[in-house]
């Protein structure tokens, strides 16, 4: 994405906790950029340091060394009252909706600009824009008490988007949410980002909110960057033992490995080698047959993947026909083996 202008640039950043004698880096040397315009994600397990490296991109937490920089300016280096116009610049939202369940969704909405000092009927014009945008026009009188969670998790994009922030920060945002509900919120976040020209920013411990949306991934392991890049390579073939915990689960579920002593191999079919009957044409060719432990198909950044775990035989010599098989149709594969599921 050499032509693309950067949003955000981080450089060398670590973010301390001292408790005691105990020192914590929560964000270890992070570097990285980000896109105007993308769909970036950032993905750990809990206690990775990722909510921590989200909070320092608007300075809710302050850093303890390295840069970052947004739209061409140092956080660091801003007064209190850049940082307070800057920030408006940095929308956010979380897991809980932080709604004020004494004013209706539209007060809530434009909230925001009530304190920035917009004037009534202007600030009122834009919160029903901005309803209409998540689809909630018609609930601008109601409490947040007479919404579903998916509508209170709408009521506060609409408000986080009412000051035309340049990015909009999603610290977990459908965590609380059943999966329909997540796929409904993932889908506007996705048109948001189109339509308004939105960057937007993912913070998540589901690979499966990284597949579905983003554009790019950087996966946070103890604090430290484990890996970057498209979420669609890194989903076909991961490098990081971070990134093999978080993508292997999706297809390994209760762990085939336990049942077995022989050698697995993850294989990804793109969105046109998962139309094609693979494991028959092994057979036919090679007269081969491997034991399917584990498969599925899946949407990543909008192309549809298969995947499975195969089981091969003891023999070498009939692994080496079965993978050479393989390699000569252009799949993708990956040794796995339990101990990565269990690190």
């Amino acid at each position: 994405m050499a032509d693309e202008k950067v949003l955000y640039s981080l450089k060398n950043v670590t973010k301390i906790f001292k408790s005691g004698k105990s020192i914590v880096k929560a964000v270890d040397d992070v570097s990285l950029s980000i896109y105007e315009g993308e769909i970036f994600g950032i993905i750990g397990m809990s206690g990775a340091g990722k909510s921590t490296l989200v909070r320092t991109l608007n300075r809710l937490e302050e850093i303890n060394d390295g840069e970052i920089w947004f739209d061409g300016k140092n956080l660091s280096g801003l007064s209190t009252k850049e940082l307070r116009q800057t920030r408006k610049e940095i929308a956010m939202i979380f897991q809980h909706f932080n709604l004020l369940t004494q004013k209706t969704v539209l007060a809530n909405v434009v909230l925001p600009l009530k304190l920035a000092g917009v004037p009534k009927k202007i600030r009122e014009a834009k919160g029903m824009e901005m309803l209409e945008v998540v689809g909630l026009a018609e609930k601008a009188k109601a409490y947040p008490a007479q919404l579903s969670g998916g509508q209170k998790q709408r009521v506060a994009i609409a408000r986080a988007l009412a000051m035309s922030p340049k990015v909009l920060l999603c610290d977990e945002a459908t965590s609380a949410l059943d999966p329909k509900i997540t796929e409904e919120i993932l889908n506007l976040l996705k048109k948001i980002n189109k339509e308004l020209k939105l960057t937007v920013i993912i913070i998540t411990h589901e690979m499966a909110v990284i597949e579905k949306v983003c554009d790019r991934v950087g996966i946070i392991d103890a604090g430290k960057l484990a890996e970057l890049g498209d979420v669609k390579d890194i989903f076909a073939k991961p490098e990081s033992k971070a990134a093999k915990r978080l993508i292997l689960p999706a297809i390994t579920g209760d762990n085939p490995f336990d049942r077995t002593d022989k050698r697995c191999f993850r294989i990804v079919f793109d969105g046109f080698s998962s139309k094609e009957p693979v494991i028959s044409n092994l057979v036919k060719e090679t007269g081969e047959m491997v034991n399917i432990l584990s498969a599925n198909t899946r949407s990543v950044g909008g192309v549809g993947y298969g995947q499975m775990i195969v089981e091969l035989p003891k023999e070498e010599a009939r692994q080496k026909v079965i993978l050479d098989y393989f390699k000569s149709i252009n799949m993708e594969i990956m040794e796995v083996f339990e101990t990565e599921e269990s690190e």
